[in-house]
């Protein structure tokens, strides 16, 4: 079990960017008949989503999170030591992101610039990462960019995938500071492999003109090889079985019950599945704030997102913050830290 402690490191400025062009699901009759949509977007609770233009990528939309990150908190170039990238669409497979960025954001050529891509737990693993680095001499600030542009894996006639997911950037400022104590808990069981997935592109299975034709799937939704598979069942039981258990378990590890957490901000799957850990915990719904409704799935952007959307002007220090992801992989964490004083700057759009 990863159990990872750290010491008066923490969150300091958070920001997040989503397109400009809205897509409301009720538009989607094209799909599902009218009342089997209905029940569906009552499940899921997305009722619209942010997608991104062909020509923007998920480093755009990051890009612009931290510009107003930077500009808003006063940040030099030479301020930040480390730059990570966190996102399973990429501008390239190489050139690694983190590079492009540093360079468009006239960072120093001293800072450290590495990617990072998991699924929808990808925020809580990346997190870790940076505290990490953030913890060590000689590092004082690391710039977390997380952004997904999951509009463009998806095919738009997946009547499963395509109403859930919206693209969405965002930069995190970690640093060292009078935060006290954090913890991580991250977990993996890679026999999930297949729940959530893209069969073709990689070198397993290489790029083949066949990976571009649309068939109709198992399941009934039309995909090519080259977009994403949700075993939508498979998630959710997966998730019922981990998610409460975790955040149990990483409250217990910080010395505290649930009913002490101020703040527990969940991966935005869909509303059915947090409404049920809401009540499998037993927490006031207050305390977890949802964006979801808004911009649906952005992946492993959400819970930064969701920050940025729905607790500016709310986070105080000394508050005691429990953030949990989950998705592919299959992986699941969860963080329990103190908050400082976070800058946190409302949602821009690109």
């Amino acid at each position: 079990m990863a159990v990872i402690k750290f010491q008066n490191v923490g969150i300091s400025a958070v920001t997040a960017c989503v397109p400009k062009t809205i897509y409301h699901n009720k538009d989607l009759r094209y799909l599902l008949p009218a009342d089997k949509l209905q029940r569906t977007l009552k499940s899921i609770g997305i009722e619209e989503r942010r997608i991104a233009d062909d020509s923007v990528c998920a480093s755009d939309l990051c890009y612009k999170a931290a510009r107003k990150l930077i500009d808003d908190n006063g940040i030099s170039s030479g301020d930040i030591d480390v730059l990570l990238f966190m996102s399973q669409t990429s501008d390239y497979r190489i050139p690694a992101t983190a590079p492009i960025l540093q360079h468009r954001l006239g960072l120093s050529k001293d800072t450290c610039c590495i990617d990072m891509s998991l699924g929808c737990s990808g925020y809580v693993f990346a997190l870790s990462t940076a505290f990490a680095y953030a913890s060590m001499e000689g590092v004082d600030k690391v710039l977390l960019l997380d952004g997904e542009t999951f509009s463009k894996i998806v095919n738009r006639r997946d009547r499963v995938d395509w109403p859930l997911y919206g693209d969405g950037g965002t930069a995190t400022l970690i640093e060292k500071g009078n935060f006290g104590d954090s913890v991580f808990l991250l977990k993996s069981d890679g026999s999930g492999k297949d729940a959530v997935k893209i069969p073709g592109g990689g070198m397993r299975s290489r790029v083949t003109a066949d990976s571009l034709v649309e068939r109709e799937r198992d399941d009934g939704c039309i995909r090519n090889d080259l977009e994403v598979f949700m075993d939508g069942m498979g998630v959710f039981d997966f998730a019922m079985a981990n998610v409460p258990a975790s955040i149990r378990e990483i409250a217990k590890i910080a010395g505290m019950s649930i009913s002490d957490i101020d703040w527990l901000l969940f991966h935005q799957a869909n509303k059915f599945m947090t409404d049920f850990f809401v009540r499998n915990l037993k927490i006031d719904p207050a305390k977890v704030p949802y964006c979801i409704e808004k911009y649906g799935n952005t992946s492993s952007a959400s819970i930064p997102l969701t920050i940025s959307s729905e607790l500016a002007g709310k986070v105080v220090r000394g508050q005691r913050m429990v953030i949990s992801g989950f998705g592919a992989g299959l992986s699941w964490g969860a963080a329990a830290m103190i908050t400082g004083d976070c800058a946190i700057s409302s949602v821009i759009e690109y």
